[in-house]
C-alpha cells in the first residue's frame, strides 16, 4: 500500500495553490492520512473502523501582515476559496513585528518512518492484538481489559513562493492497554508504539498488563514523603519531556526559564543535572523517526540539549536567532534521553526501600523558574522493601521538577520508545532510579 498522498501529488497541490495566490508571499501545507482503529472494553471488542482525512492550509503575506485559512476539501474550488479568504484576512490583520521571510529551498535529513507492514495492516491484525489481552483477561475471570489499537499512514508536505518544497511520509502503530481488577481496587497499564507494525510486540504488552493487574489489587496506604523511586520509561517521559518547553533561548534571555543565571545570561556550558544524562532531538534517530522539518519548512537536524549533564545549547526560533545574532535551530519535535544498562530487576534488587512507578498523569506547572510540576501517579505503584516488591500501594500526588529528579539519579536502564505522553510527539526514554522524589499527599484515584 502506498502513502495516502504521494510526493508528486503533494507537490502538484502546493504548486497549483501558489499559482492561484495573489499575495506577496504564500506558504502552503497539506496533509493526508488513513488510520485504522480497533477498540475493546470490559473484555469485549467494541468497535473497528477506518478514518481517512486531509487538510490544506494556506498562509498569505502582505508585508508584515499575514493570515492562515484551512480546509479539509482539496478540490480546486475549495483551495481557491481558502486562498482568497486568507488574502482578505491578511490585509485586515495588524502588522506582526516578528514576521520572517519565507525560507528558500532546503536539504532535509533522510528519515525512515514509513513501513509497508504498518500501511498494510488489516482489521484482523488489530483484532489479534486485542485478543492477546482479551483471552487471558477472560480466563483470569477477575480483571477487565480495555484498550485501543491503531495503525495508520500519513503524508505531510510544505511549500512556499520562494521555491521550497518538503515532503514526509510516515506510518504509526500504537497499542495501549488498561487492565482493571473486577473489585475496582487495582489498575495496570502497558503500551507500545513503533513506525513498523511488525516490530510491535503486542503479546508482551498484553501479558505485562494482565499479570501486573493482579498485583495491584487492594493497595495499601503509606505515608507521603521523599522516596527512592524507580520510574519506568513512561513515567520518565511524562516528566522529562516537559524540559523541552524550557530550553527556548528566548525564555532564558527574557528571564522566564530555569536556565537563567541569577546575574544574567543563561547556563549554557554549566552542569545542570547528573553526568549520566544526555538529552537530544533527532528526527533521523531510528527510535524516533520524526518529521525532518518544522511548520515553516525549516530543516530539523540532530541537536544535543544536555550532554553528560551539561547544558550544551538552547533552541532558537528564526526570529530570535536573527535578533540575537545566533543560528536558528527550529523547534524540537522529537526528544530522547540516552539510557544505561541497568535492568529494572537489578534496580529493584538494589533498593532497601522505595517505590516502583508505572506512569504519571495530569501534570501541571507550579513554578517555571525551577520547572516544578505537580501531578499524580497512575496504574500501578509498588512498595519495594529489601530488594523485593512487597505490595501495591495507593496513588500519590507529587511535587517535583525533572531537573531535581535528574540530579538525583542512581541508575539508568535502556531507552525505549513511548506510546504517547501528555506532550505528544516522538519520545524515547529510559527507566530511571532516583532518590528523594517528593510525594506530597495520597490520592483516592485507582
Amino acid at each position: 500500500m502506498s502513502a495516502p498522498m504521494s510526493r508528486d501529488d503533494a507537490q502538484r497541490i502546493i504548486e497549483r495553490a501558489i499559482r492561484m495566490s495573489k499575495a506577496e508571499g504564500v506558504e502552503v501545507s497539506v496533509n493526508a492520512n488513513v488510520t485504522g482503529n480497533t477498540r475493546f472494553a470490559a473484555n469485549q471488542l467494541t468497535t473497528s473502523g477506518v478514518i481517512e482525512g486531509s487538510q490544506f492550509a494556506v498562509e498569505s503575506f502582505f508585508g508584515a501582515k499575514h493570515a492562515v485559512v484551512t480546509t479539509d476539501d482539496l478540490s480546486d474550488a475549495s483551495i481557491q476559496r481558502a486562498i482568497t479568504q486568507s488574502e482578505a484576512l491578511a490585509k485586515l490583520s495588524p502588522d506582526d513585528p516578528e514576521v520572517m521571510p519565507s525560507i528558500p529551498p532546503q536539504t532535509y535529513a533522510p528519515v525512515n518512518a514509513y513501513h509497508e507492514a504498518t500501511a498494510a495492516a488489516m482489521p484482523l491484525d488489530r483484532a489479534r492484538a486485542a485478543l492477546s489481552a482479551l483471552d487471558p483477561a477472560r480466563k483470569a475471570g477477575n480483571v477487565m481489559a480495555s484498550g485501543f489499537v491503531v495503525t495508520g499512514a500519513n503524508a505531510s508536505a510544505f511549500g512556499n513562493k520562494a521555491g521550497l518544497f518538503a515532503y514526509h511520509p510516515s506510518t504509526t502503530s500504537n497499542y495501549t492497554l488498561t487492565v482493571r481488577t473486577s473489585d475496582g481496587t487495582g489498575s495496570s497499564w502497558a503500551a507500545a508504539d513503533d513506525h513498523d507494525w511488525s516490530r510491535l510486540d503486542y503479546k508482551a504488552v498484553s501479558t505485562r498488563a494482565v499479570d501486573r493487574a493482579q498485583r495491584t489489587r487492594q493497595p495499601v496506604a503509606i505515608e507521603p514523603g521523599r522516596y527512592t523511586v524507580i520510574l519506568e520509561p513512561q513515567a520518565v517521559g511524562d516528566l522529562v519531556q516537559l524540559l523541552v518547553g524550557y530550553i527556548a533561548a528566548r525564555s532564558a534571555d527574557e528571564g522566564r526559564s530555569p536556565f537563567v543565571k541569577a546575574e544574567g545570561g543563561n547556563k549554557i556550558g554549566e552542569k545542570i543535572v547528573d553526568s549520566r544524562v544526555t538529552l537530544i532531538s533527532d528526527p533521523s534517530d531510528p527510535q524516533l523517526g520524526g518529521q525532518p522539518f518544522d511548520g515553516e519548512g525549516f530543516p530539523l537536524a540532530r541537536q544535543t540539549w544536555i550532554e553528560n549533564g551539561v547544558l550544551k545549547q538552547l533552541f532558537y526560533s528564526r526570529f530570535w536567532a536573527k535578533k540575537q545574532e545566533k543560528s536558528a535551530t527550529g523547534f524540537p519535535t522529537t526528544v530522547k534521553m540516552l539510557g544505561g544498562a541497568t535492568s529494572t530487576d537489578a534496580m529493584i534488587a538494589s533498593t532497601p526501600r522505595g517505590l516502583l512507578i508505572t506512569r504519571l498523569w495530569y501534570l501541571r506547572e507550579v513554578d517555571p523558574r525551577t520547572a516544578l510540576y505537580t501531578g499524580l501517579t497512575r496504574d500501578g505503584v509498588f512498595l519495594i522493601e529489601d530488594g523485593k516488591i512487597k505490595s501495591a500501594v495507593r496513588n500519590f500526588r507529587f511535587n517535583e521538577s525533572p531537573l531535581y529528579m535528574l540530579n538525583n539519579i542512581e541508575a539508568l536502564g535502556p531507552a525505549e520508545r513511548l506510546a504517547g505522553t501528555e506532550g505528544g510527539g516522538d519520545v524515547v526514554m529510559p527507566t530511571v532510579k532516583a532518590r528523594d522524589f517528593n510525594f506530597t499527599s495520597l490520592s483516592e484515584a485507582v
